[in-house]
């Protein structure tokens, strides 16, 4: 067993929402915390919250948030015997962790080895087939399109296939091929993309499931092997390959098979030799009931405040717990989820093309009352660069069941929610939880994309006329009838 130590400061290597989120949970365990920041990024909201700060470089990530060495250097500056990695840049980088562990401080997150064969989607593939998970049909031995459709036409696969980048991740090198004669041009984009972003053009080849629904399992382990799920949440709809909206728990699962892809992530994170939380992802064929293993995310998932909504669990406390090397203190008795609980991703971006949207945030008026929860990395005044992830904030809702839950997230997109000076999704994500289909749970993967016109033809996003017009409306009255007996 390894033996538990004290994170005295917790130097956290991101940003923004993620940056935050970390330092809310250090703060309830009086951990002190280490922002480091670009340039650009001098005046974030992560910045200030932190106890110390560290400049650690101009605005490109590869000169900042991707630089271990001075993320490394900033830790031993500044005392931090512990680095918490958050979601995206380094997050899922093994030999990050490695340097972190090799230089004697606390790594918050699982194993490097295990991190390397999680990134790699066909090592990953094959564990899963040991571990005898259920796999979607495909082949890691792809170099060609030739290659492709030989091994379609040997297995029998028909169109649409998904060619994916074995090191992918965020929808990079992710492509899908209807036809034989896309396949070459499919192959070589996928391959390009996943050399560019990951620096490893490998690819994989797997049959297309088509009317699919996104299912992933929360896992936590301690470092002696104890094992348990925070059951699962369903991610379906998205856009791009990039999660919109999430909700736990799935409209799509019987009781009896969320037993069994439950039981089968627990089985995998073991197989793996896993510590820490981690997210195991399934696809749901909805035409069959069938589910198939996607990928391990090793690393905090985006969404995970909504399995923290319906669990009462802190992800990141426990995370810390793992670091330290405390053993879990959680049997899976222990766990009862008993709420409904939403996440939709609030990002500045247009809502109709998803193009990138940066500048001051002018106004903001944050969504409040009951059921409600925000991680938001912004302020009113704040700057949004055109330098990383375009999320603002996460705003969750909760109620006893998914009605319930969508009706407060109603109330905190159209009635609470105000950002002005970029644009955001919201108009799109408030067509999303007010659509017919989607309030009853009819819906996969292509719902955004199936449905794009009819959602953007629903948009009603209120403009600084609209308040004019109000204030406009009141003084009219107040002249005509005079003053109310309330003034």
């Amino acid at each position: 067993m390894s033996g538990t130590k004290k994170i005295e400061r917790l130097l956290v290597a991101n940003r923004g929402v993620a940056a935050v989120r970390i330092m809310h949970t250090c703060r309830d365990r009086k951990i002190p915390t280490t922002a480091v920041y670009s340039t650009p990024d001098r005046l974030g909201r992560h910045v200030f919250m932190a106890d110390k700060s560290v400049h650690i470089g101009e605005a490109p990530p590869v000169e900042s948030y991707l630089n271990m060495e001075k993320i490394l250097q900033s830790a031993f500056e500044t005392g931090s015997n512990a680095i918490h990695p958050g979601w995206g840049f380094l997050a899922e980088n093994g030999a990050f962790a490695r340097m972190v562990m090799d230089a004697g401080l606390i790594w918050v997150g699982p194993p490097p080895d295990v991190i390397d064969g999680m990134g790699d989607k066909a090592q990953a593939r094959k564990l899963a087939i040991k571990a005898g998970v259920p796999v979607i049909p495909g082949t890691e031995d792809v170099t060609s399109a030739a290659d492709a459709l030989k091994w379609m036409d040997d297995s029998g696969v028909d169109f649409p296939i998904m060619i994916k980048a074995v090191a992918g991740g965020g929808g990079r090198g992710l492509v899908r091929v209807d036809r034989p004669e896309e396949m070459e041009q499919a192959v070589n984009q996928a391959s390009s993309e996943a050399e560019k972003a990951f620096g490893n053009g490998d690819l994989i080849l797997e049959k297309f499931i088509e009317n699919a629904r996104h299912i992933e399992i929360q896992v936590l382990a301690d470092q002696v092997g104890n094992t348990v799920h925070l059951y699962e949440r369903e991610c379906t709809i998205q856009r791009r390959n990039q999660k919109v909206i999430e909700e736990a728990p799935s409209p799509s699962l019987t009781e009896e098979l969320r037993q069994e892809i439950c039981a089968q992530a627990v089985n995998l994170t073991k197989a793996m030799g896993y510590h820490s939380v981690g997210t195991v992802e399934f696809i749901l064929d909805s035409a069959t009931n069938k589910y198939y293993f996607l990928e391990v995310n090793t690393r905090l998932q985006v969404e995970h405040g909504i399995t923290e909504l319906i669990t009462g669990y802190d992800l990141v406390s426990l995370m810390i717990d793992a670091a330290e090397g405390k053993t879990l203190g959680i049997s899976q008795e222990d766990i009862k989820p008993n709420r409904w609980a939403m996440e939709v991703r609030l990002n500045a971006e247009d809502p109709e093309t998803l193009g990138p949207s940066f500048g001051r945030i002018s106004r903001l008026r944050t969504p409040e009352g009951p059921n409600v929860r925000v991680a938001s990395g912004i302020y009113q005044g704040a700057s949004v660069p055109p330098y990383y992830d375009s999320l603002l904030m996460l705003i969750m809702s909760a109620g006893h069941n998914r009605e319930d839950a969508l009706n407060v997230m109603d109330r905190a997109l159209g009635r609470s929610l105000r950002v002005e000076g970029v644009k955001t999704l919201k108009p799109l994500l408030i067509s999303i939880i007010r659509h017919p289909a989607f309030r009853a749970g009819d819906f996969s993967t292509s719902f955004i994309d199936e449905n794009i016109k009819e959602l953007i033809k629903a948009f009603r996003e209120p403009t600084a006329e609209d308040e004019l017009l109000k204030i406009a409306q009141y003084l009219a009255e107040v002249s005509a009838l005079g003053p109310r007996s309330w003034i």
